[in-house]
């Protein structure tokens, strides 16, 4: 309970002090004209409320119609979008996680095929994903797809790879004297590896789940930027940048919600975690 209390006190302190070095950071500038003092450099990010809005108007906006008309609030409708792109994440770290996990299996009992396919795996992970969201978001229009397949692909093939290296590495992480003491009752492979390396590599696993956790919101997000599907906080983040000018505050405001919803996302798989292995230690 110490420990709980330890990490959510300093994650406050955290946040206090980078809501600090922001409107810290903004005084200074408006100070001095946005030029450092007794130099003619000037900052790298301009500090006029265009740019960099005071944090109480980013968050007072939470609370604002979010369309002129329309009674319902800025955060109820980012909260609502939300949810449309972490269902769409969830889809593809689901999806992405069941291809990472077949694949360290393969890879574990097929070593050809591991040695043949894994550089291939780690150069896919090297290419921007804003050059390969397009192209999925293309094959799933000439599939006939909705636009929603082609985000959750795109989450997906952001999940797979971490769920993939630490799979194959919780698979080898049994000693030898443990793989020993199986043949020696007469274990076959199948049997090693349900009795043995699965619940050896579950620490791993949920490492790897963590990362792809996190990757397949990112490419949720990036994905709804590309594939035009009308709805998730990507698309939202879209509008209110193109926008901008008419209120800077909405589009920190809507990174701001999607910042949090990722951190939850991750926190509620930390979560599944803890309850998964409670008697890991026992």
């Amino acid at each position: 309970m110490k420990k709980h209390v330890i990490n959510i006190v300093g994650s406050i302190g955290v946040l206090a002090v980078l809501a600090g070095l922001w409107e810290g950071y903004k005084a200074l500038g408006q100070a001095f004209d946005d030029v450092i003092p007794g130099t003619r450099i000037g900052f790298p990010v301009a500090t006029d409320d265009l740019s960099m809005p005071h944090l109480s108007a980013i968050v007072g906006s939470l609370v604002e119609p979010a369309r002129r008309g329309d009674p319902t609030t800025l955060a109820a409708y980012l909260i609502g979008e939300t949810t449309v792109t972490l269902r769409e994440a969830l889809y593809g770290l689901v999806a992405g996680s069941a291809l990472g996990l077949l694949l360290a299996i393969v890879f574990l009992n097929v070593v050809p095929v591991s040695k043949g396919l894994m550089p291939w795996l780690v150069a896919s992970q090297t290419v921007p994903l804003v050059a390969i969201a397009p192209m999925i978001v293309i094959w799933g229009g000439k599939a006939g797809a909705p636009p929603w397949i082609a985000v959750t692909g795109i989450a997906a093939y952001l999940a797979f790879f971490p769920v993939t290296i630490n799979t194959l590495r919780g698979l080898k992480s049994p000693q030898k004297v443990h793989l020993e003491l199986m043949h020696s009752v007469g274990a076959k492979r199948r049997q090693v590896l349900w009795w043995l390396r699965i619940p050896a590599s579950l620490p791993f696993v949920f490492s790897g789940l963590r990362l792809a956790a996190t990757a397949s919101v990112v490419g949720a997000i990036v994905g709804e930027l590309s594939a035009g599907t009308g709805r998730g906080i990507g698309r939202s983040i879209l509008t209110f940048a193109y926008y901008y000018s008419n209120g800077p505050e909405k589009l920190y405001a809507a990174v701001l919600v999607s910042a949090v919803a990722g951190i939850v996302f991750v926190q509620l798989l930390g979560l599944i975690e803890r309850f998964a292995l409670r008697h890991r230690h026992a």
